[in-house]
């Protein structure tokens, strides 16, 4: 068999994805929460399985000190403040999801996705440990070599985070939660191998898997709190604090609450994340990282070399801009209509008075319509004009890679009607297309500026089309 990096990403390809396992937690209809509870309670117990078919055992990770992070906004730049952190200090594994544009980019040392050659290795490596233990375990060759003997896309790629850095002796870990945080893959992790918790802004997400409000979904994400672990958390409503600490008690944990008020005094450090809710994400990366070091937890004061790291941190689709020929692209992957708020004051910062833009957008999983009204009234009312001069909304696929149908598309246009009579409005099946017809737009309108957002998928197939030259 043939074990190139291409080879890799095609077998990749054959595992379960993630979104046919989330699809399992509504096939039951009717008893919805039933399902979720039985399929959460197999989550960790299946996952521990699979981390011994590779050859670990969950005492393997306590080789490693990870700062572990869990949420529903911020985690990912929470996740690039620490990395960057813990690199002024030494080295450092970072796992992340999803990705943008490569799959390499979950897995990174010091900050920089791993080789296509170490992938490839990597992921041969595994997939050959997987397929003997199911020879041991009685399948036949066909079975045992095949995608049907792997975990799903997610472990897969969760075990050879682990299997990367415990091959490359790296000692600290940032490793962000998938999805939760109680069930979550990445909670396998015993107390000892965690130097510290992040609960990073919570809100309404996933709802067949986590529960449809945030308290439910605290519950979730606080399941990453382990026995004399420090866990850090921006103080909120009391319904969530409540959970959070009743939580808390019951891992006996301790959760440091941090003083919105004071965080929002607190000068932050200007740097290549932009937006002003990022002082929030710094604040916990700065404590968890100080907490992870010995250097005590308590003090958002910075040495010359933490000010360094929050500076240098970087995360792609997140306030990106990218330049290309005539036109200039602002991409941000948010899907929440929180997130969406955000988005809205960082557009403000980017455009004139009085200028239109072209909006690229879509929510495959989530109300569609809903989000968008609440993003186009938070940018009205943020800008004080109707900044949307076209509005596309697209798969977030590449030619030939979805099934093509645009219900989701067709509704979100006809929300944009309704809400700017004004705004042209476009449909398409792929990302590439729209792109096309931007540029388009770009040259013959006039229209300097994209802003494409809803989803981190949809960036990463804009950045997919933007950049075809960059390496898988």
């Amino acid at each position: 068999m043939s074990r190139s990096y291409r080879d890799a990403l095609q077998k990749l390809t054959e595992l379960q994805s993630n979104r046919t396992v989330t699809d399992l937690f509504g096939s039951s209809p009717g008893q919805p929460h039933t399902r979720a509870q039985d399929l959460n309670a197999l989550a960790i117990p299946e996952v521990i399985q699979w981390l011994s078919r590779a050859g670990y055992s969950v005492e393997d990770l306590s080789r490693m000190r990870h700062i572990h992070v869990a949420g529903t906004k911020g985690k990912g730049s929470v996740c690039a403040y620490a990395t960057s952190l813990l690199r002024q200090y030494g080295t450092v594994g970072t796992y992340t999801s999803p990705h943008l544009v490569s799959p390499r980019e979950r897995i990174a040392i010091d900050g920089e996705p791993i080789s296509q050659d170490h992938f490839a290795t990597a992921f041969f490596d595994l997939w050959d440990r997987f397929s003997e233990a199911a020879r041991r375990e009685g399948k036949d060759a066909a079975t045992a070599e095949g995608a049907a003997s792997k975990p799903f896309f997610f472990r897969f790629l969760t075990i050879m985070a682990w299997h990367v850095f415990l091959d490359r002796g790296v000692e600290n870990v940032v490793m962000e939660c998938g999805i939760g945080g109680e069930y979550d893959a990445t909670n396998v992790l015993p107390g000892v191998a965690v130097s510290a918790a992040v609960i990073s802004q919570l809100g309404v997400d996933h709802v067949a898997m986590l529960g449809g409000t945030v308290e439910e979904i605290a519950w979730h994400k606080a399941g990453i709190l382990k026995d004399g672990v420090k866990g850090f958390t921006v103080r909120t409503g009391p319904s969530v604090m409540r959970v959070l600490r009743e939580r808390a008690a019951e891992r006996k944990a301790t959760l440091v609450e941090l003083d919105p008020r004071e965080v929002a005094a607190w000068d932050g450090v200007e740097g290549n994340l932009k937006g002003g809710f990022q002082k929030m994400n710094q604040a916990l990366a700065v404590l968890a990282v100080r907490e992870h070091l010995g250097m005590g937890a308590g003090s958002l004061d910075l040495p010359d070399e933490m000010v360094r790291g929050l500076r240098e941190a970087t995360l792609r689709g997140r306030c990106e801009v990218v330049q290309d020929g005539e036109g200039t692209w602002l991409l941000d992957g948010a899907h929440t209509r929180e997130s969406l708020g955000e988005v809205a004051k960082w557009l403000r910062q980017n455009v004139y008075d009085g200028e239109e833009v072209i909006l690229v957008f879509n929510q495959q999983e989530r109300d569609v319509s809903g989000l968008l009204a609440g993003f186009v009234q938070e940018v009205n009312e943020t800008t004080g004009w109707a900044v949307f001069g076209a509005a596309l909304f697209t798969r977030n696929e590449l030619k030939g890679e979805g099934d093509g149908d645009v219900t989701v598309q067709e509704a979100a246009a006809k929300t944009m009607r309704g809400l700017v009579p004004t705004c042209a409005t476009a449909v398409f099946g792929n990302v590439e297309d729209a792109v096309v017809h931007a540029r388009g737009l770009i040259r013959n309108k006039n229209k300097r500026k994209v802003l494409v957002t809803g989803s981190m998928h949809l960036v990463g197939g804009v950045l997919r089309v933007l950049e075809p030259d960059a390496l898988l």
